[in-house]
């Protein structure tokens, strides 16, 4: 007998931000857990085609697949708590749904019929059930982003409800709703999330399991409150209170039996979660002991640490699994650039930390204040790790202070100078002249071949690798032979050795006392491919650095 696709919508109540995208990454890591092949889902409701052309610092950070589409942050948190690569099924905006109807209905792919709202319903139903083919899932858990009566989700929620009309024991909604604390009253306020649940019900969409967000435990007044209500069962009513780490929602929604919940609201056969190595990286996390300093140096950081959490999160991730690793926990600083263009001097601030990292990013606000900061930590032999943006302004500076380029830049800064280090991709060029920034970049996963000996070669431990990329802008082949004479290394290449994706500076050993003990860019983004259970190499060998120089 064949068994039907299960559904979880995960849908917000209250207000956004409460952490719908951690409830349904850990979800998805426990059911993946008990033996169910899983999906996870991203619905976006926003117009854009996809997230490519936001602000990071008023969206969050673009997280890019290995196909190349660019998607919400929490595409990133799925990955990560699942371990594995998402595909573009698992990914959809309002804008890619309007837009492929849309584009059908103008090359006459409905024969001409009256196009209108159910049709965008059914595209949605069918994005969703697709997804779950693409994966050969058991369990597809679907988050619709923003809160209940959010215009922009009515079509999704409507998606959902149709769909539980269709498959009416296989569909499971979870609200995900946040009981405020007002300081004034210093009571837990339930009504709210009566409230959205309510409304929620006005669509023609019953809550089965509604997962209580607060700063502190629910008591049992507050659950039976929302239980009678809502007619949810009380037992379905799961308390979250604030954690110190995202990391332990999983194993918390375990103690409190949701994997058990969802089996049984769904007619799953019953089985264990078997947690063990997310226990394992959990111990690790709070059995870290030691501390590595790490001093991240950028363009755009006088936006406020709340933004930048968003903008930088997978880099923050990257570099806390990689501490873990080794038994550290990192303690990250954010400078601001520009105080070191302000004040050159101040740059020798950067001694006191253990390594320095400088993410990507784009534009030249502040850029002569990052080039100061790799030309200090390089010659004073600080562990750095540069992260696109980051390894082409390395290189710059390389050929500004060693080859003696003084004017040495990158055309997105300085198209008029003599010395184009880093120059556009010659294919991309006729889409910037056109205004399509939209597709001016290379986007997603790209081979690269190791060369033996290096930095690079031993941290990943193997010839070739696949890393995901996201930028406009190469090292200019003609400079290439220049800089590898002058010391410079280019550590991994295309394999065609057209583009180069790692430069590195000659390891320090005791037969080369004058080398680096850290020096090395990468021209992809290593922080995508970082996970709790299996952390970067790239990052694994900054931080074993970082804490060699911590132990000097």
């Amino acid at each position: 007998m064949k068994k039907n696709h299960k559904y979880i919508f995960v849908i917000g109540g209250v207000m956004s931000g409460v952490g719908k995208g951690i409830t349904s990454s850990s979800i998805g890591t426990i059911l993946q857990s008990m033996g169910f092949k899983t999906n996870l889902v991203k619905v976006d409701p926003y117009l854009n085609v996809d997230a490519g052309t936001m602000n990071p610092t008023e969206h969050g950070e673009v997280f890019v697949l290995n196909s190349g589409l660019e998607t919400d942050q929490d595409m990133g948190n799925y990955e990560r708590f699942l371990n594995r690569d998402l595909s573009n099924a698992d990914y959809m905006t309002s804008g890619m749904i309007y837009k492929h109807v849309i584009d059908k209905e103008r090359a006459l792919g409905f024969k001409g019929k009256c196009i209108d709202a159910d049709n965008i319903r059914d595209e949605i139903i069918d994005r969703v059930e697709n997804a779950a083919k693409v994966n050969k899932s058991d369990i597809s858990v679907i988050e619709i982003g923003g809160t209940v009566g959010d215009y922009q989700n009515v079509m999704f929620i409507e998606a959902a409800r149709v769909l539980k009309v269709r498959h009416p024991d296989d569909v499971l909604f979870i609200m995900v709703s946040f009981l405020p604390i007002p300081n004034k009253l210093g009571e837990m306020k339930s009504k709210p999330t009566q409230n959205a649940i309510r409304q929620l019900n006005s669509y023609g969409v019953q809550t089965d399991i509604v997962i209580a967000r607060s700063e502190l435990p629910l008591d049992a007044k507050r659950k039976e409150k929302i239980a009678l209500s809502c007619s949810v069962p009380i037992g379905n009513v799961v308390s979250a209170p604030d954690i110190d780490s995202i990391y332990d929602v999983p194993l918390n929604f375990e103690r409190d039996l949701l994997g058990e919940m969802i089996a049984k609201e769904l007619s799953l056969p019953k089985r264990t979660p078997d947690l063990s190595d997310w226990k394992s990286f959990v111990n690790k996390v709070k059995g870290a002991k030691k501390e590595v300093n790490i001093a991240v140096v950028g363009k755009y950081f006088d936006t406020g640490d709340f933004v930048l959490s968003d903008a930088y999160v997978s880099v923050i991730e990257a570099v806390k699994f990689s501490a873990y690793h080794f038994g550290a926990k990192a303690k990250l600083t954010w400078l601001n650039s520009k105080d070191f263009e302000k004040d050159p001097k101040s740059v020798s601030m950067l001694k006191k930390f253990d390594g320095v990292i400088v993410p990507g990013g784009f534009g030249s606000n502040g850029i002569e204040g990052v080039i100061r900061s790799i030309k200090y930590v390089r010659e004073n032999k600080i562990p750095y790790l540069g992260l696109c943006y980051g390894m082409q302004l390395a290189v710059i500076e390389y050929a500004r202070n060693v080859l003696g380029y003084k004017d040495a830049n990158t055309a997105e800064i300085d198209p008029a100078s003599k010395h184009l280090i880093i120059d556009i991709m010659a294919e991309q060029k006729k889409h910037l002249a056109n205004g399509n920034y939209g597709a001016s970049m290379r986007l997603g996963a790209y081979p690269a071949v190791l060369k033996k000996g290096t930095i690079a070669a031993e941290a990943y431990g193997t010839p070739k690798v696949m890393e995901r990329h996201r930028h406009r802008y190469e090292v200019n082949q003609p400079f290439i032979a220049e800089l590898e004479e002058a010391g410079l290394v280019f550590s991994a290449t295309s394999p065609d050795r057209h583009l180069m994706e790692i430069a590195e500076l000659p390891r320090q050993t005791k037969s080369n006392p004058d080398g680096h003990p850290f020096f090395l860019g990468s021209q992809f983004h290593p922080e995508f491919h970082a996970r709790p259970l299996s952390p970067h190499p790239l990052f694994n060998a900054f931080i074993k650095a970082s804490l060699a120089r911590k132990g000097k």
